[in-house]
């Protein structure tokens, strides 16, 4: 994570020093509102924890589960032009998909058995943007994450995730307002803990259950300015 921030920021500072020392381009050609539709690469990776137990011996147990994949999705925002090379982009963007932590009991009821998913995922972005060309753009992104958790067994739930995602990308816009985006970026999320009900056959209140998510993406959208 701390190699992703530090690429983003030497990003950051490489737009700014193009902005004084590059060919003026034009912002308009990039400004206004869009849609789009986005395909994704994705691979979840989750550090899941259980700890405790309903005897008296405190046991904990680590697992770590990762999965690969390919989502599809929607975005809109807006850019918003700054300067003859500058653009300030905001936005939002949903993906479909979901990843699963899940963990079965051999010596107790069904009940015990536990299963977390995490699903729909959105985003909400900001992207500090410069034009390399009339048509084409550089830009880094700044985003507030969130997904949906839901839970079954004998567990109370944990509420949803919420993190934050930094992500690099190019952007080209057509004559006809067709636009086509490429990034790749990274989001990690908070840890995500839910306890044991205390249901007879099932899960102490002393067992706890954690995960660590985090999604790296590679995503290409095809979208229109209006």
């Amino acid at each position: 994570m701390n190699k992703l921030r530090t690429m983003l920021c030497a990003a950051c500072t490489l737009m700014l020093v193009n902005i004084n020392s590059s060919v003026v381009a034009d912002s308009g050609n990039m400004a206004g509102p869009y849609i789009g539709i986005q395909g994704s690469t994705v691979g979840v990776g989750i550090q899941g924890t259980q700890k405790g137990g309903a005897d008296t011996v405190n046991e904990n147990t680590t697992v770590n589960a990762g999965r690969t994949g390919i989502t599809v999705g929607a975005e809109a925002g807006y850019a918003l032009p700054l300067g003859e090379s500058l653009l300030i982009d905001v936005g939002a963007s949903y993906i479909d998909g979901a990843a699963v932590l899940k963990t079965e009991s051999t010596d107790l009821a069904a009940v015990a058995d536990v299963k977390l998913v995490i699903s729909d995922f959105v985003t909400y972005y900001i992207a500090p943007t410069v034009m390399l060309t009339d048509t084409s753009s550089l830009y880094v992104k700044f985003a507030y994450s969130e997904a949906a958790v839901t839970v079954t067994g004998d567990i109370n739930d944990p509420g949803n995730l919420n993190g934050d995602t930094y992500a690099i990308g190019t952007r080209t816009v057509l004559p006809s307002g067709l636009f086509v985006r490429a990034e790749a970026g990274l989001t990690d999320y908070d840890n995500v803990i839910a306890t044991g009900k205390g249901t007879a056959g099932g899960i102490a209140k002393t067992t706890s259950y954690s995960a660590d998510p985090k999604v790296a993406f590679g995503a290409i959208s095809l979208g229109f300015r209006f």
